[in-house]
């Protein structure tokens, strides 16, 4: 059958057909999401946050991406994977992002490509769309530009940022981007770019009125103790302690010899024993 066409997307906008993304970063759990019915995975530059352990997504290398779509990729048969482009893989030279950008398909297996900005990424966007990479946008709050904002600060509340991020919207929308993601934004606000763009809009923490939503796969499931005290991550499992308790029942068993048992051991045939006995 295929992967997903990122045309349907546009299809399930215009009849109201609601959808969700999440992210996965390796083999197992894009398989499970994918299993599950996900219809499009992001490879996210989060995976330096909650995979690889920094305190932001700058640190994040093109090799870091491709490496983790290769396994998303090998996961999964119908989901749509995005890859997002890491911090200074486009800002700096638009010949250098193109070729980052080519890898990630060539070399990484993805659907397509994400990327922060709006209206001046618009004329890249639009060169990527033309070479044959489809392109996700992202506005609102861009956690590559976290330590310009000054942290993770709600985006767009005064008329100017507002306005701004609209005319940013309409500019990916014109510049063929399949769809764009809107973060930390107020709701009205989303809802109105959701109303007046063609593309899919795909919210985190930017309300219900989006065409979709996106949730990052470790803050759903509680796999974190601390559980990042984000406004818009929902939990819907607490994985996390169910693993801790099983590490946990796993050392008490190995240190009173209740694992393994004959259960899960292997003999050997008597003759053999015998033989072995008499080998000095």
């Amino acid at each position: 059958m295929g992967r997903i066409s990122i045309h349907k997307l546009k299809e399930w906008k215009a009849a109201g057909q609601r959808f969700a993304m999440i992210t996965a970063y390796d083999y197992p759990s894009a398989r499970l999401v994918e299993q599950a019915g996900m219809p499009i995975i992001l490879v996210g530059d989060s995976l330096g946050s909650v995979v690889l352990g920094y305190d932001s997504t700058v640190p994040v290398t093109m090799e870091d991406i491709i490496y983790h779509t290769r396994a998303v990729v090998r996961a999964t048969e119908k989901a749509i994977v995005v890859a997002d482009m890491p911090f200074m893989s486009y800002q700096a030279d638009p010949n250098e992002a193109m070729r980052n950008a080519g890898r990630l398909l060539k070399e990484g297996g993805a659907t397509a490509v994400k990327l922060e900005g709006g209206s001046h990424v618009a004329p890249l966007v639009r060169r990527m769309v033309e070479a044959g990479i489809p392109v996700m946008g992202h506005l609102g709050l861009t956690p590559q530009s976290v330590n310009q904002f000054g942290g993770h600060k709600v985006q767009g509340k005064t008329p100017a940022a507002a306005a701004k991020l609209l005319n940013d919207a309409r500019a990916l929308e014109e510049a063929g981007a399949f769809a764009v993601v809107l973060e930390t934004i107020p709701a009205p606000l989303a809802r109105m770019v959701t109303e007046r763009i063609s593309i899919p809009t795909i919210g985190i923490g930017a309300g219900p009125h989006c065409d979709a939503q996106v949730q990052v796969f470790h803050d759903m499931l509680g796999i974190y103790d601390d559980q990042r005290t984000l406004r818009h991550a929902k939990r819907y499992a607490v994985i996390g302690e169910t693993i801790r308790e099983a590490v946990r029942a796993y050392i008490g068993e190995v240190e009173s010899a209740a694992f393994p048992t004959a259960e899960h051991s292997f003999e050997m045939d008597n003759s053999t024993l015998t033989e072995l006995a008499q080998v000095r």
